[in-house]
């Protein structure tokens, strides 16, 4: 059932996400989704914000570490499937628990202090990887959370222009803003 509230907070947010679709995608009971969820559909938000969140970091954390370029460019290449999938109509499930629905129904439950978590611990992943390949702690904090900036703001931009372009633009842009080799950074 959370999965399935992953897959539709990405895709139609937090407003459009019913008990309904989460027992038609997860194939649960209905007595199912009370028993676990018996808070609603906020708690089932919360639930899925908080496992996605999880999950993406552990994927931050496998990324290899050797040189800051090396960190930046296998981000890109692992988050760019996930704007791919934004350009056709795809989403952020954490962002669209921060956005979607008004800041009542989004304060309600602790969803944004889970979303904050999310990004503040991918953050610490990046910025702990890009100082493991050597780059200064305060600038590496910087860096991960312009990563972060990049891929947040992408899915909206490439939701919006159907396209990966715009990720594609602000990749550049971000590899471009990394010393050259042999550049201390």
């Amino acid at each position: 059932m959370i999965d399935a509230a992953i897959g539709l907070l990405q895709r139609h947010g937090l407003a459009a996400m019913t008990f309904s679709d989460v027992l038609a995608e997860s194939g649960a009971a209905r007595g199912a989704i009370y028993h676990h969820f018996p808070d609603g559909k906020q708690q089932l938000a919360l639930e899925a914000a908080r496992r996605h969140g999880e999950d993406v970091r552990g994927h931050l954390h496998a990324l290899p570490a050797q040189t800051p370029r090396e960190v930046v460019e296998a981000f890109l290449g692992n988050v760019r499937p996930v704007v791919e999938a934004s350009a056709g109509g795809g989403g952020c499930a954490i962002a669209a628990v921060t956005v979607d629905g008004g800041a009542a129904i989004a304060d309600q439950g602790g969803l944004c202090a889970v979303a904050a978590e999310a990004f503040n611990g991918w953050e610490g992943e990046l910025a702990g990887k890009l100082t493991h390949a050597g780059m200064d702690p305060s600038r590496a904090a910087d860096l991960a959370t312009l990563m972060i900036t990049t891929l947040e703001g992408a899915h909206i931009l490439c939701r919006a222009a159907g396209s990966v372009a715009p990720f594609d633009r602000a990749a550049a842009a971000l590899l471009s803003a990394l010393p050259g080799p042999g550049l201390r950074s």
